[in-house]
Formats: structure tokens, C-alpha cells, sequence
């Protein structure tokens, strides 16, 4: 049971950054892979500030404000320098490779010692739960830690699924939808396009970075390498979510970037459970990729033919 509430807490973590990709790749249909440094970036910025002692939520907001500001560069690196979308994010997540090793020190910080988000969950639920380090449900026995945990994540995606869903339908908001729609209609209507695709990039980069954070604190350190072929499994997580919910409606499609972050975690740790190797984990997010990807347009042609006979 606690590896099943384990996974459910990993992938709702990741929902953050399914978000993320989401609004850069449906959205503003922009090719942006800085995921892979910004990630990386909110976990260093988070796991330092923790180590220096200070509040784990002022470190994820950090860790937020942080990954904005990698977005805006590769948003301006684009619009104002009119370099390739694609090169954009190659070079900002590149140079954020040297950034965040500066940022942490060194390679990797630990925050066993530190009081984090996690921790602090963890102290609530024993304190609701009078002392009890664990109740049954369903019959299965479950860690007060591990479902106070759960829970705090839960409550942090359903809050910040709410604001973005908030967000997109103010005029602002639907002026970004807009640009990713039809930028020259935008423009006919005096809204600036490129400075709503660099706000949007910010946006996304920030929410990507903050899932980080909380990554971070989840797993009990923070590595320079955390980050590589994030980009894949928020770009999957999204694929997979639009497969389950099955419209394009903005409330539906972010909760599908939800239930795709924590389906594709369930059949990461299935595909681990069977026995397959950790070190083919990348595979394995590959090969689910690959599938997210030819599937839908599988059973799409099939209806097609369905519909022709």
C-alpha cells in the first residue's frame, strides 16, 4: 500500500509539470524543452533555501519565481532575438545545467535534516491522528506519514489546478489562449503576441520548477541530474490526459494533465514491479511515449474507417 500512495504522491507532483507542458505545447503550440533545466532549477533554488533554514513554502515560491525567469528568457530569446523556438529552450536548459550547480554548490544537496514540506505534513497528520502511526482502509493498512503527505499534494494540485483554470478565463488569460490560437488576429486587436508568449513560457517554466520544489522534498534531495527527459513525461502525461478526458474544454483538459501525470506513473511502477530495471527507466518513458503518441491516431483512423463503411 505505501508504494501504491507513493506513486499516486509522485505522480501528483508531476502534474505540476504536466501543466507546465501543458501550456507551452497546447497552448502556445511552442516546442519548449527548458522543462529539463527548470525542474532541476526549482528543485536547487528550493533544496539551498531549505538548507539555510528557511520556510519550505517560501522555498517553493522561490523555486517558482525562479523557473519563471528561465521561461521569460526563452521566451525573449525567441520573440526578441527571433531565435528558433526549439534552440530557444536548448540553450536556455543548457545554461542552466552550470546555473543550478552554482545555485546548489555542488552536485547534489540532501534535506534529510531540514524541515520541508513533506515533514511538516507529516508532523500534521500524526497530530490529527492522536499519536497513531497508521489506520486501516478497506482492509489495507496505511502510514498516517505516507497519507498526510498524499493529501498536502493532492491539496496543492487541486489549489493550483483551480488558479490556472482561474487564470485562463480573465481577459488576460484568454488573450494568451488567444495568441496560441491565432496570432495575427491578436495583433489586429492591438494585444502585443510576443509579450504574451514570454509571460506564457514564464508561467509554464514556473510551474514546472515548482513541481521540482516539491520533488525535491518529496525524494529528500535535490540532483543536477533530476531533470533530464522530464520534458517526455509531462508531453505524455498531457497526450494521455487528453486521451482520458476526450474534449478540449480548458477545465477538462487541465484535470486530464492530472490523471495522465498519475496514470503514466502507475504504468512506470507496474513496468518496475514486473522486474524490469530501474536503469531502463527512460526506456520504459520512451516506449509509453512512443505508444501515448501513435494510439489516439490508431483509433482515430479506425473510427474513421467505421464511419466511411
Amino acid at each position: 500500500m505505501s508504494l501504491l500512495i507513493g506513486t499516486f504522491t509522485i505522480g501528483f507532483i508531476l502534474s505540476l509539470l504536466a501543466m507546465g507542458v501543458f501550456i507551452s505545447f497546447r497552448v502556445f503550440a511552442f516546442p519548449d524543452i527548458t522543462a529539463d533545466g527548470s525542474i532541476t532549477l526549482g528543485a536547487s533554488v528550493a533544496a539551498t533555501l531549505l538548507a539555510r533554514g528557511l520556510s519550505p513554502w517560501v522555498a517553493c515560491v522561490a523555486g517558482f519565481l525562479a523557473g519563471m525567469l528561465a521561461g521569460a528568457c526563452t521566451g525573449l530569446l525567441h520573440t526578441r532575438f527571433k531565435i528558433n523556438a526549439l534552440l530557444s529552450g536548448i540553450l536556455v536548459m543548457t545554461a542552466l545545467y552550470s546555473i543550478n550547480l552554482h545555485v546548489m554548490g555542488k552536485s547534489n544537496v540532501p534535506l534529510l535534516s531540514v524541515t520541508t514540506v513533506v515533514t511538516q505534513s507529516e508532523h500534521v497528520g500524526l497530530k490529527l491522528a492522536h499519536g497513531a502511526t497508521s489506520f486501516n482502509l478497506a482492509g489495507w493498512e496505511v502510514s498516517v506519514r505516507d497519507a498526510s503527505v498524499l493529501i498536502a499534494i493532492l491539496l496543492a494540485v487541486v489549489f493550483t489546478g483551480s488558479l490556472l483554470y482561474w487564470f485562463f478565463r480573465t481577459n488576460l488569460g484568454m488573450a494568451m489562449r488567444a495568441t496560441g490560437d491565432n496570432s495575427q488576429m491578436i495583433r489586429a486587436l492591438g494585444v502585443n503576441d510576443a509579450n504574451m508568449i514570454v509571460f506564457g513560457l514564464a508561467i509554464s517554466n514556473g510551474l514546472v520548477a515548482l513541481s521540482g520544489a516539491l520533488l525535491a522534498q518529496y525524494q529528500g534531495f535535490a540532483d543536477v541530474g533530476m531533470g533530464i527527459g522530464m520534458v517526455v513525461w509531462g508531453l505524455a502525461s498531457v497526450i494521455i490526459g487528453e486521451a482520458l478526458v476526450g474534449t478540449n474544454q480548458l477545465g477538462f483538459t487541465i484535470i486530464g494533465a492530472v490523471m495522465g501525470s498519475v496514470l503514466f506513473r502507475l504504468l512506470v511502477a507496474v513496468a518496475l514491479r514486473w522486474g524490469l530495471s530501474p536503469n531502463d527507466l527512460k526506456l520504459i518513458t520512451a516506449a509509453f511515449v512512443f505508444c501515448a503518441l501513435i494510439v489516439p491516431q490508431f483509433l482515430r483512423k479506425k473510427r474513421l474507417r467505421s464511419a466511411h463503411a
